[in-house]
């Protein structure tokens, strides 16, 4: 065949052994080495299957699948299909992977990691706590020349002050009470890599000194000694503290700020980009699977619920939410009536009548589910962002291939392309393979 398919599914009777897929699956590895492997029936999605198969197999799937799980499982093998097909040379699609949503905002920061990675120039990433500074610290690392070197964080705000200098630049036997022996500090570690320097904002006046001479001379000693050694690393810091505010109060060092903020970069809270969270906890589901750490399903009622709320913590907060959820319900449907108190506040929105859809995901849309809020609601935007959210999901779901997100939505494939100019929704560039 001139194409291998993106997935590949063995039906296993329930009574098949060992004995009879074995063959199939070393057929599969020789012929159709490239694709996604499934077995479907058999013994239902087990762990001991799973264990029995591992490393041949992307997993065990259940006859009776649900629709969120299988969708999972196809973006799962699509990924899979495409890295293996090449697109290993193209790492850009760790944005995708790991910068999860649909929303303007998280689009920028992918723009903006892309535009800025294959560069030398420091990053500074602001935004409020939990909202995945590490994440876009680490996709910048990714999609760097230095992606085969060290990627190093330290957290400037959780050492001593006293300690951090050490921490940074190591220190030799002696060097101050309690260094027995010499050690190296993270510039050292990440020699010709990464160096992630997080809550940045805390970093004590004088430790701010002594780093801005190491990225103006690009070199440093240990603590303890003269000996001078280079520094070949790349700088990207983070922060939740407004730097300039800092550098007003005495704070912080207008110096060092310009050194570190040559390319900045924002991120929006969680709250002002509510159409990603359907999206992010899809994500939060398939890791949980992927990792065999455990199960989760939402009903679409507990899914909107989710989306209303406003998230403090950010993203950090919805996956803990979630974990807890998985914990707590390990087999079972989370329905709306489930989600802890405060999670429930919009009571006129979200109050069941009957049984809830079966499950979250586009299967279990039903129209009127929703009631009118007291206060009213701005309905064009609104309307305007859930068209916008629930196309761009179909093309991330079809591969971008129009027709097929078309058929998923049940609309003409004019129809969705003159939508998609519309809403100015774009396949992404590093999507086309140029």
């Amino acid at each position: 065949m001139d194409e291998l398919p993106t997935v590949l599914a063995v039906f296993v009777a329930a009574d098949a052994g060992s004995r009879l897929v074995e063959p199939a699956l070393k057929a599969a590895a020789t012929r159709l080495s490239g694709s996604a492997c499934f077995l479907i029936g058999g013994s239902g999605g087990s762990s001991d299957a799973q264990a029995q198969y591992e490393g041949r197999v992307r997993g065990v799937i259940s006859p009776a699948v649900s629709y969120q799980e299988l969708l999972g499982r196809l973006h799962e093998a699509s990924l899979y299909h495409r890295h293996r097909a090449g697109s290993r040379e193209d790492p850009s699609l760790l944005l995708y992977q790991n910068l999860v949503g649909s929303s303007e905002q998280i689009n920028a920061v992918r723009t903006l990691v892309r535009q800025v990675a294959g560069t030398e120039a420091s990053v500074l990433i602001t935004g409020d706590s939990g909202t995945g500074k590490e994440v876009v610290a680490r996709c910048v690392h990714a999609l760097s020349a230095r992606r085969d070197r060290p990627f190093v964080p330290i957290n400037c705000g959780a050492i001593p002050a006293e300690l951090l200098e050490s921490e940074l630049f190591g220190h030799e036997k002696g060097a101050f009470t309690g260094a027995i022996s010499s050690r190296q500090g993270r510039f050292e570690i990440a020699e010709g890599g990464t160096l992630f320097l997080d809550e940045i904002g805390d970093m004590p006046l004088e430790m701010q000194v002594k780093l801005l001479r190491v990225l103006q001379e690009r070199t440093f000693e240990r603590v303890g000694s003269h000996k001078t050694q280079q520094a070949d690393v790349r700088i990207v810091a983070a922060t939740n503290h407004d730097l300039e505010q800092l550098v007003s109060e005495g704070a912080f060092r207008m110096d060092l700020l310009y050194r570190l903020n040559v390319f900045p970069i924002e991120i929006s809270p969680l709250c002002e980009r509510a159409g990603d969270i359907p999206l992010l906890i899809d994500g939060f589901i398939n890791r949980l699977a992927r990792e065999k750490r455990g199960a989760l399903r939402l009903s679409d009622c507990a899914v909107a619920s989710l989306a209303r709320y406003h998230w403090p913590g950010n993203v950090r907060e919805l996956f803990n939410v979630l974990e807890r959820l998985s914990i707590l319900f390990p087999e079972k449907l989370v329905k709306w009536s489930d989600l802890p108190a405060k999670f429930r506040a919009n009571l006129e929105l979200f109050e069941e009548h009957g049984e809830e859809p079966a499950e979250s995901g586009v299967a279990g849309l039903q129209p009127g589910m929703v009631d009118l809020p007291r206060e009213g609601i701005d309905l064009k935007p609104h309307l305007a962002g859930i068209e916008r959210s629930l196309m761009t999901q179909a093309l991330m779901q079809s591969e971008w291939v129009v027709a097929r997100a078309a058929k998923l939505l049940n609309l003409q494939r004019t129809t969705l392309v003159e939508k998609m100019r519309k809403f100015e929704i774009q396949r992404p560039e590093e999507l086309t393979g140029s």
